[in-house]
């Protein structure tokens, strides 16, 4: 009898292990993002009741209803997934584990657009911003889904770096890093009073090019973050107040160093003056971070389509380059503990931007419904 009762326990054992596999290779892609299912569900988006700390962007605070359920990433890109799509790094903090970073919300919709070129049963994309805050809030109404320095690597604990991904506590939901670590790109493109007017289900934020794909006006401005190194401000944590200053004459003879810090100042102030005339032209500078510029995004854009995502291409054609102020939830290793509540957000010059402590997560789907 006992020997009868150690092979059924031993075949329960082996079973439930068996089970446990099936739920993760379920759970993992094939270059080992792991994901996490999300039901639908609603929740009060927006400032939390009690936050002093917000900005009027994250008002009025709204009911949201999530209609589907959806598989978000468990942690942030990390450097080796990237490179096992992209075959490169941009990251300037390097480790397999860390979130790739530098990378620009176009770079990051590519890197999905090879995801989905794998047709493995899913379709990848980035989260809505009600989506991410959704996820982040995991059920709780509250700033922080934790003791800040249980959930998040910022400006207090990070010692100005980044970190492997997966080393604070998850949230409620099993999401890694949703408060610090890099911030996130999201699908939105942004408008400061787009809460006054968002849809009550499944949001997706104001829509760049409208039916007939006519030249767009006006976003109106957010506010930015830290810009790092690497984002505004021309390697300098970050961004610059007020003009930049005349740059020194080419130090000819000098070391290779000084020649190079000289090309990069000149660099700095040429971007500058090519800003001040997108501004004088518009009527209006783009945003920046803290102290930055500030100001509403206006024409001439056109809209010429979808990228390689299926996102609503929006053109400056002043220059040909893809535009629109993409949204960024969460914080980063180099801000404060006001920038890493959940409601926050920012917007950024565009969809080219890359900035040292801004990654992503993804979504995913099945690609034929269930």
């Amino acid at each position: 009898m006992k020997k009868r009762l150690k092979i059924v326990a031993l075949v329960s054992l082996l079973t439930w292990i068996l089970f446990a596999c099936v739920l993760l290779a379920q759970s993992r892609n094939g270059i080992g993002m792991e994901f996490v299912k999300i039901a639908g569900g609603e929740f009060m988006m927006g400032c939390t009741p009690g936050d002093a700390q917000c900005n009027p962007d994250e008002n009025p605070r709204h009911r949201i209803q999530i209609t589907k359920g959806f598989e978000m990433g468990k942690y942030e890109v990390t450097q080796k997934q990237w490179v096992a799509v992209m075959q490169s790094n941009p990251s300037g903090g390097k480790g397999d584990n860390r979130p790739v970073e530098t990378v620009s919300k176009m770079e990051a919709q590519d890197f999905i657009a090879k995801l989905n070129a794998m047709n493995d049963g899913y379709r990848y994309r980035l989260p809505t911003e009600a989506e991410w805050e959704y996820a982040a809030r995991a059920g709780k109404d509250s700033p922080h889904t934790g003791p800040l320095g249980d959930v998040a690597w910022y400006a207090a604990n990070s010692e100005d770096e980044t970190h492997p991904v997966g080393q604070k506590k998850p949230n409620a939901w099993g999401l890694y890093d949703m408060q610090g670590n890099v911030r996130e790109w999201v699908s939105d493109f942004y408008s400061s009073v787009y809460y006054n007017t968002s849809p009550m289900v499944d949001p997706t934020g104001p829509q760049p090019c409208p039916a007939g794909g006519n030249p767009v006006s006006t976003f109106n401005p957010g506010r930015g973050g830290r810009g790092g190194p690497g984002g505004p401000g021309g390697g300098q944590r970050g961004n610059r107040q007020g003009p930049l200053p005349p740059s020194p004459p080419f130090p000819v003879g000098g070391t290779q160093q000084e020649q190079i810090d000289a090309l990069r100042r000149q660099v700095e102030q040429l971007q500058q003056q090519l800003q001040q005339l997108r501004n004088d032209f518009q009527g209006g500078p783009l945003r920046g971070g803290p102290g930055g510029p500030g100001g509403a995004v206006s024409g001439p854009f056109a809209c010429v389509g979808t990228d390689n995502a299926g996102n609503p291409q929006l053109v400056d054609t002043l220059d040909g380059l893809p535009t629109g102020l993409p949204v960024v939830r969460g914080g980063g290793w180099d801000q404060r503990d006001v920038f890493q509540r959940v409601s926050a957000r920012y917007s950024y010059y565009g969809p080219t931007l890359r900035v040292s402590d801004i990654g992503f997560r993804v979504v995913r789907e099945p690609a034929t419904p269930r």
